[in-house]
């Protein structure tokens, strides 16, 4: 592969390439209602590395503090974490040390209030619910863009389900499925009894098209089973014109040639250059390293390496720390990730990753695994978005320039950003458990080449 100038001074390597029967027919109804599934036979966590003190920036930290009377998370200002403002400390984290567990399950009799289908509704399109239509599609104009995780429900009426039945399956699905998609709705305290039962009433309404609900939708370009998957197209990502996130890179450059407190600079103890020194070395990581007995990503790794070479600081996610891991990520563009799953302390590291991404977590009682293995979400629609597939790998790309909220995010702030729809705060940018996930994730991509960095 031939290194050349991407532009400026700044050295870049490029890499050109094409992109259970309750009535007849209710468990079957069950199975598709949610995409329910166990993940495989449980496995042994091996135990986890020692407590990590966090040297991010204070919105990457995922704190929880009293401001104003109020407990909250000090979160990231960007419009997408910010959007979001609950504080959700009472539900289990990623965390190794987190003790805190999902309720059991909870069946309760259904209230005898009459349902009003108006009010289901509306509950059911409510954004600050769910909404149920990111993963469901039903009649109306006023519902997109719907999902497709979940069943078309479109004529579920038509089934004469029990309204027990509906009541207990919205309720909790774990009264029907051991590991299903749809969150609890009613044990999680989402929805209150009689919300259920308003939408139960609702549900029982659409039977094709009675007067109360619009017909079926028939266009197959709005209904998101026969929607067209239209591959995005963002432009060259290693195009300066096209890719904010690699202009800050050239702000990186001034980082590796600042001498700090030490008196020493990157560049004075790399010998040849920084294509030269940084060359296949993204490649590698995350890895494990024996002198801070956990797996590192790079981003991990600035911040300890940087203040212990140069003094000066790094905080991860700052500027200048996103800066230096897209400059040193670039070296390896075109070559092959090659991260090591084999080794004792990798594979124990790989194994706690897996095992993390399987777990359940938050107020919506969610894994990884239900958006990204392809037995569950991965491949349809949630909303607008077609749900990424976690074995074709996610990773190679990162740090990325996200169009929609207009910065550069690490792979630590897209597993951050993830948490918060799954009702759990998120971890520090630079925690271990995020390591051994993106370790298990980045096993993935091992033999694609980078390409970094990207844009979504």
């Amino acid at each position: 592969m031939r290194p050349r100038q991407a532009f400026g001074q700044l050295p870049v390597s490029r890499f050109r390439w094409r992109r259970l029967p309750l009535v007849p027919g209710v468990l079957a109804f069950g199975a598709l209602m949610v995409l329910g599934c166990v993940p495989g036979a449980e496995r042994h966590r091996a135990s986890a590395p020692p407590r990590w003190t966090s040297r991010a920036i204070p919105e990457a930290k995922g704190e929880v503090k009293e401001v104003d009377g109020k407990r909250v998370q000090i979160r990231y200002k960007d419009d997408a974490f910010s959007a979001i403002t609950a504080n959700f400390e009472r539900w289990p984290t990623y965390a190794y040390d987190d003790t805190r567990k999902f309720p059991p399950l909870n069946r309760i009799s259904m209230p005898s209030v009459k349902g009003d289908p108006r009010r289901g509704r509306e509950l059911f399109i409510a954004r600050d619910k769910a909404p149920c239509t990111g993963c469901h599609l039903i009649p109306g104009d006023d519902v997109w863009p719907a999902g497709s995780v979940g069943p078309d429900l479109s004529v579920i009426g038509d089934r004469r389900l029990p309204d027990q039945y509906l009541f207990d399956f919205v309720w909790d699905a774990r009264l029907f499925l051991p590991n299903p998609t749809m969150p609890p709705w009613g044990t999680s305290g989402i929805l209150s009894p009689e919300e259920t039962v308003h939408i139960v009433a609702f549900l029982q309404t659409l039977k094709g098209s009675p007067p109360f609900v619009p017909p079926p939708e028939k266009d197959p370009a709005r209904n998101p089973h026969t929607r067209p998957r239209v591959a995005l197209y963002w432009g060259d990502n290693l195009d300066p014109a096209t890719n904010p996130a690699i202009l800050l890179a050239e702000s990186g450059l001034a980082v590796w040639s600042a001498k700090g407190p030490s008196g020493k600079a990157c560049v004075d103890c790399h010998e040849g250059g920084l294509e030269k020194a940084m060359k296949g070395v993204a490649t590698q990581y995350p890895k494990y390293l024996p002198a801070y007995r956990r797996v590192m990503s790079i981003e991990d790794y600035l911040t300890v390496h940087a203040p212990e070479r140069t003094g000066n600081e790094m905080l991860a996610q700052s500027p200048a720390h996103l800066a230096m891991a897209i400059l040193i990520k670039m070296q390896s563009n075109g070559m092959p990730v090659n991260v090591d799953v084999t080794s004792p302390e990798a594979r124990a590291a790989y194994e706690r990753g897996r095992a993390l991404y399987y777990q359940r977590v938050g107020q919506r009682n969610h894994a990884c695994a239900d958006c990204h293995d392809t037995d569950r979400g991965a491949g349809r629609y949630a909303g607008a978005r077609v749900l990424s597939v976690a074995q074709t790998g996610m990773t190679k790309h990162f740090p990325v320039w996200f169009t929609i909220p207009r910065t550069i995010w690490s792979i630590r702030t897209r597993f951050q950003f993830c948490m918060l729809p799954l009702g759990t705060n998120y971890l520090a940018a630079d925690a271990s458990e995020y390591a051994d996930l993106e370790l298990y994730l980045t096993a993935f991509d091992n033999g694609k080449p980078m390409s970094v960095p990207g844009i979504r």
